[in-house]
């Protein structure tokens, strides 16, 4: 394992590029009031949600509107080698987005179309702008929906681009598993399609996954087609408080091991059940919680419910409360949803340094435990939430980014967080992606022949690295 590395160093380790002001003019010739060099503009597509703060912002952000766009756009960026950089709506937390290199930024937030579908065959096809609250508002009429939901309004093109997952993931899979096929521009400008709404294939190589993840460093997805799945006919979440993390750890691990097939399972720490409650006005109790969701019919999600209720009993779970109705239901999962923002709130003027390891299921209680007693130790306050059903979990460290002491506890409990989870054969990301900060720990995770396969790959697809460069790894 490398040594723990700081946000501090992690700004640009690569000096800037020079966009030359031919490129602008040509942008700007092409595209006319879409490109803009504007300070305001530049600095919002400079940053996320990531505590990186010192990165100089992009030089120029051109809005897309359509494939052709995009194409045009990549095209002559790579007339003068100069990075481009997908943009979504910002929601990252690993500095994707940000500008390590300059270059230009590409903003594929107006490509907000649902292009197709295709109900009897259970697919979508969107652009990649769409949100997953959009996507979800328009097909509703079908009967199916599109589950993944890593909380976030993101957008589909960046869920796929970072293989997002979410809080459904425990039954639903991630976007791995839910992406058939995508519309991608090449480093070059080219524009080629991988895979189909087939169920199934074995022709060639699969494409379709090498982009999904890529983190925009091997071509700008400008569709994707997608997987959907019918309503479920009934619906009911619960919220049950324990004594400890680790009854409510415990809990879960039984429910998984005994094949319950719950939607989703959520933990949040009494530290973040206070933050919530006074952030969205609620009671809940301020101890350890399990928020729960079954979908099914109405005696599957009966059963299922009672089962898990009987396995939380036996762990000490109590104050069980029900929630049948859309209205109660989204009451409680805009609460868990808003866990990051209550964080935030929390601590005036702080930032939050995030994980995100995942770890199978049956080492969940070794690697949170420990980690939870190595967070209380340092004093720094910090939020736990976690997709515990598949072995997931996150820490929000909240920092004074004015304090450089804190922030080196932070990537000091980052870095032993992770170490942790790998040396219980898990990953350093289970969601959040590589982007800037976890670019060290890829390597501990993969090892160097790995990593090294990763860069012939994007030497391959994209030889003057002008794809999001700076990203996953360093070349």
């Amino acid at each position: 394992m490398n040594a723990p590395t700081s946000h501090a160093h992690l700004a640009p380790t690569v000096s800037q590029r020079e966009v030359p002001q031919a490129l602008l003019d040509a942008l700007a010739q092409r595209f006319g009031a879409n490109c803009s060099t504007a300070q305001i503009v530049r600095e919002q597509h400079g940053r996320d949600e990531s505590a990186f703060t010192t990165v100089p912002p992009p030089a120029a952000v051109v809005f897309a509107e359509s494939t052709r766009d995009v194409a045009d756009a990549v095209a002559l960026a790579a007339q003068f080698k100069v990075p481009v950089i997908p943009f979504g709506v910002g929601s990252s937390l690993e500095g994707h987005l940000l500008a390590v290199q300059g270059g230009i930024s590409l903003d594929v937030g107006r490509m907000n179309r649902v292009l197709s579908i295709n109900a009897e065959d259970l697919t979508v096809t969107v652009q990649p702008g769409v949100t997953r609250k959009q996507l979800n508002e328009e097909i509703k009429s079908t009967g199916l929906f599109f589950p993944i939901d890593p909380g976030a309004d993101a957008t589909i093109g960046g869920m796929s681009a970072t293989r997002a997952s979410g809080t459904n993931a425990v039954r639903y899979g991630t976007m791995r598993e839910n992406v058939l096929a995508l519309e991608v521009v090449t480093a070059s400008g080219e524009v080629i399609r991988t895979g189909t709404r087939a169920k199934k294939s074995s022709a060639g190589y699969d494409l379709t996954r090498l982009m999904v993840g890529s983190e925009g460093t091997l071509g700008v997805i400008t569709e994707v087609t997608l997987r959907l799945y019918p309503l479920p006919e009934a619906v009911s979440a619960a919220v049950c408080s324990f004594p400890s993390i680790e009854a409510a750890v415990q809990t879960t691990i039984t429910i998984i091991q005994m094949g319950v097939p719950i939607a989703r399972v959520e933990l949040i720490d009494s530290n973040t059940v206070r933050m919530v409650n006074a952030y969205a006005k609620l009671g809940l109790n301020e101890s350890p919680m399990l928020l729960m969701e079954f979908h099914g019919s109405p005696n599957g999600v009966k059963e299922q419910a009672e089962t898990v209720q009987e396995i939380a009993s036996e762990h000490g779970g109590q104050s069980f409360e029900w929630a049948t109705t859309p209205e109660e239901r989204t009451r409680l999962w805009t609460a868990r949803h808003n866990a990051y923002f209550a964080a935030i709130q929390s601590r005036a003027g702080c930032r939050a340094i995030s994980t995100d390891t995942c770890v199978p299921i049956s080492r969940l209680a070794d690697c949170l435990l420990d980690s939870v007693a190595e967070a209380d130790a340092s004093g720094l306050p910090y939020f736990l939430v976690g997709h515990v059903g598949d072995g997931n979990f996150h820490f929000g460290y909240l920092i004074d980014p004015n304090i450089p002491a804190e922030r080196e506890t932070a990537e000091q409990l980052n870095h032993q967080l992770v170490q942790r989870a790998l040396a219980l054969e898990g990953t350093c990301t289970g969601e959040h992606g590589i982007g800037l900060h976890k670019m060290d720990f890829l390597l501990s995770e993969t090892g160097t022949g790995a990593v090294d396969m990763m860069r012939t790959i994007k030497r391959a697809l994209d030889p003057h690295n002008i794809m999001n460069p700076g990203k996953i790894f360093s070349l």
